[in-house]
């Protein structure tokens, strides 16, 4: 990344393709999905904190992730209220919450409620894992 902080909200398509792999721009610029299993944090256990692939900005902790058999890396809360977007997403003909980035809009994954999990709020974060970095502590 460059020295000085872009004002990600101004990046056009082409800047966001010189910065990220085409895999990832599929994902976080253009709300793709990786397939279930393959991510890199998927069974991760490392304690730390993950943060958006996109614009390094912090997302989620360890001390929030479970193992949900899901197929990606599952969060009960984000680091902060204020760290996640959330907004409904119709793409696939069904009504579900989809998950960005508050600091740069990338794509992350979605949230799902009430799938009775033993987290204290109930909430999945499901998210990819190449939407992701991880800053090991």
């Amino acid at each position: 990344m460059a020295d000085e902080t872009p004002d990600f909200a101004s990046l056009s398509p082409q800047e966001w393709k010189d910065r990220l792999t085409p895999e990832e721009y599929h994902v976080l610029r253009e709300a793709g999905t990786e397939p279930p299993g393959v991510g890199e944090y998927t069974d991760t256990t490392t304690e730390g904190v993950y943060r958006c692939r996109a614009c390094d900005a912090e997302l989620f902790r360890s001390s929030s992730k479970f193992d949900a058999h899901c197929g990606w890396p599952a969060f009960f809360t984000p680091l902060a209220g204020d760290a996640v977007l959330e907004r409904e997403d119709r793409s696939l003909g069904m009504v579900r919450t989809e998950v960005l980035c508050a600091n740069c809009h990338s794509h992350l994954g979605h949230v799902f409620a009430g799938e009775g999990f033993d987290t204290p709020t109930d909430l999945r974060y499901c998210i990819n894992s190449i939407s992701l970095t991880l800053e090991e502590r």
